[in-house]
């Protein structure tokens, strides 16, 4: 999935924090919500301006950033 076609990021917009296009939810108000046991049909009622994919693209864009993450040896 090519996240970048559902999400942007922009300093006016929720202080550059990755959202949703064309909204306020934030890449982590999804992650969260899903973190805490929420189905995407769960997310999907709470916030009808956003659609499947936008949550699948918020997955996508989290694994991405992870992947880059090096660990530093304790």
């Amino acid at each position: 999935m090519n996240y970048r076609e559902h999400l942007s990021s922009s300093p006016q917009v929720m202080l550059g924090k990755p959202v949703i296009k064309n909204t306020r939810v934030t890449v982590e108000l999804i992650l969260e919500r899903l973190g805490e046991g929420l189905t995407i049909e769960d997310i999907l009622a709470a916030t009808p301006n956003i659609r499947k994919e936008d949550i699948y693209a918020c997955i996508a864009y989290s694994s991405d950033v992870i992947s880059k993450e090096t660990l530093l040896a304790s």
